[in-house]
Formats: structure tokens, sequence, C-alpha cells
């Protein structure tokens, strides 16, 4: 039974990975919340990597590298310490974020990819690029972009958010 359901898990995590979300501000309802810009994001060896990774991609194929916005790259955070906390791996609350990051820094369009157990950054952008849904944010009409890649305390595992965002 607990191998059924480990079963289970696995394919409804891979479902939602294979999802990726995407919001434009003209579809976003005002909101009277206060919003203040993260201003600074402490980035670690293997986000720096994915972000590099992502840009030699996007360069390869004649599109622009993308700027980071330390915002956005704590907004991912925030979504991967929501995702270890519920053990899940999910696109929950994209709404939000994505209001949050059209209010914070004037964007006009903001997509995001969500990864689980990967153990490279070259491991994560190949599935992604693997993912029709997610290489269309890859590939998307973007300036800037975030990332956060963070462990579960508990097995180790990595959870990654990366969130695109045009300006």
């Amino acid at each position: 039974m607990v191998n059924f359901l480990y079963k289970i898990a696995i394919i409804i995590g891979i479902i939602n990975l294979t999802l990726s979300c995407t919001t434009n501000s003209d579809n976003q309802q005002n909101s009277d919340a206060i919003y203040k810009p993260a201003m600074n994001y402490n980035y670690n060896s293997i986000e720096l990597e994915t972000m590099n990774q992502i840009n030699e991609y996007r360069n390869s194929i004649g599109l622009n590298a993308l700027d980071t916005i330390n915002h956005v790259s704590f907004k991912s955070e925030e979504h991967n310490n929501y995702m270890i906390d519920k053990n899940v791996i999910s696109h929950d609350n994209f709404v939000n974020r994505s209001e949050n990051i059209i209010k914070v820094v004037d964007a006009k369009k903001v997509s995001e990819n969500v990864a689980y157990n990967y153990n490279s950054p070259q491991g994560v952008l190949e599935a992604w690029l693997n993912s029709p849904g997610h290489k269309k944010n890859i590939e998307g009409d973007y300036t800037h972009f975030g990332i956060s890649v963070r462990k579960h305390p508990i097995n180790g595992r990595k959870y990654y958010t990366n969130i695109f965002v045009k300006l």
C-alpha cells in the first residue's frame, strides 16, 4: 500500500512539474496592499549556475540574456519555502506572487517554472527544455528573472522556482 501511494505521489509530482504558469498584468485585479521590494538576495552557487545555464541557452538560440531582479528571487524563495513546508511541488499562490511582482517591479508579464529533486543546474534545465510549457517560459519574451534553489532540511532534495519577468 505504501509503495502504491508513493507511486501515486510521484505521478502527481511529475504532472505538476510539467505544468507552468503565466500571468499578464492585464489580468490582475487592483489591490490596496502595500508592496515593498526585497532589495537584497544572497545567491548560492547552484542558483548562479542555473541562471547562467538559462542565459547560455537563450543566447545559443539568438535570444537576449536575462538580468536578475533580487525581489523576484526573493518571491521564488518564498515559494520554495512554501513547497518544502507543505512537501509538495506546485504553482500554488502563483497569482499572488505574480501580482506582487507586477506591482513591485512594474512587470508587464510574469511566468514561473518549478522543479523538484534535480541534482544539478544542467539536469533541471534539460528537464525544463523537455517540457513544452517550461521551454516556452525559458524561450519567452522576457527581460529579467529570479531564481531560488533550496534543499529540504530532512530529505536533502532540491526545490527550484524560476520566475521570468518582462518589464
